[in-house]
């Protein structure tokens, strides 16, 4: 017969408890450390005068590789949809607050409706964020929308580049196109100073607290996959199901139609989800282990 010190310790009995106040603290905290840090770098911290060299570099680099497995065709799909306002608006909103107030409704929801998984997507949505931080440090990225912006607001306007010569984006000819020249110029519109939205990059605030190259890899889709994924198990009717798949796709569309992401951040913030998940996980388990050995009479080596 087993022994007491013998027995497994069930998965149940390991659950520790979660107040919500306790977690809005933890999440509140960890976003204000997020913000502030990555704000230490970027455009953030460029002075008068400075030129985003490095930022515009890692642009051409991304641009270079998407074009090598055909994939640059940003500018293209913004320009089936640059000239419907409303629509445009919609998507400015949408990637202005969507992207916190879905989070934030899902983590709410996990911590309602899944107690027994709330600490791993919840370790999981921090460690991502973090992932996120270290690539924003390493490899500041120009997003499409500031290619052909003025360099004292932040864009690349000053800095010469061939794959700007060759045409609107960077392709050295469109047959489709009638009459295609060369302008000069990536191609790209600023969708939101162009065609508007409930916030603006352009306002002192704005620029004095927000790192405009923060772009790989792309949070707007690390956290939209994180929310599909993460409440999928919830979803018992199809057409739910396929709604949350939806969102990151979705999600994916508002990046490249408003320019403020390439493709490949967007398998960037894939990548740092997955990096994410694992060390979520390993977080998880092995505090599953440190709870176990709490329990009274139980051998800790055994768990």
């Amino acid at each position: 017969m087993e022994t007491v010190e013998q027995q497994e310790v069930p998965r149940d009995a390991r659950e520790h408890r979660t107040l919500w106040w306790k977690e809005v603290l933890i999440m509140g905290a960890f976003y204000f450390v997020y913000s502030w840090s990555r704000n230490q770098f970027g455009s953030a911290r460029m002075a008068e005068g400075d030129i985003p060299v490095q930022a515009f570099t890692n642009a051409e680099r991304v641009i270079r590789w998407q074009q090598n497995i055909g994939l640059y065709h940003e500018q293209t799909v913004q320009s089936w949809f640059i000239d419907h306002t409303v629509f445009m608006q919609f998507w400015n909103t949408y990637y202005g607050t969507a992207h916190f107030i879905v989070t934030f409704g899902v983590f709410w929801v996990l911590f309602k409706k899944r107690p027994d998984v709330f600490p791993l997507w919840r370790n999981t949505l921090a460690a991502m964020t973090a992932l996120a931080i270290v690539g924003f440090s390493l490899f500041p990225l120009m997003p499409p929308r500031l290619l052909d912006v003025s360099c004292d607001d932040y864009g690349g306007r000053c800095i010469e580049s061939d794959l700007r010569n060759v045409g609107p984006d960077g392709v050295a000819e469109r047959p489709w196109v009638p009459d295609f020249e060369a302008d000069d110029t990536f191609g790209f519109v600023d969708s939101l100073a162009e065609k508007g939205g409930p916030w603006s990059f352009d306002s002192d605030t704005m620029k004095s607290i927000s790192n405009q190259y923060a772009a790989m890899p792309s949070l707007h889709i690390g956290w939209s996959s994180w929310c599909a994924f993460a409440l999928y198990p919830l979803a018992r009717r199809k057409r739910t199901r396929v709604a949350l798949l939806l969102y990151p796709a979705a999600t994916l569309f508002c990046i490249v139609v408003t320019a403020n992401h390439y493709w490949l951040d967007g398998i960037g913030g894939l990548l740092a989800l997955g990096a994410g998940f694992l060390m979520g996980w390993g977080l998880h388990e092995w505090n599953q282990r440190r709870l176990a050995r709490k329990q009274p009479g139980l051998s800790p080596g055994l768990v």
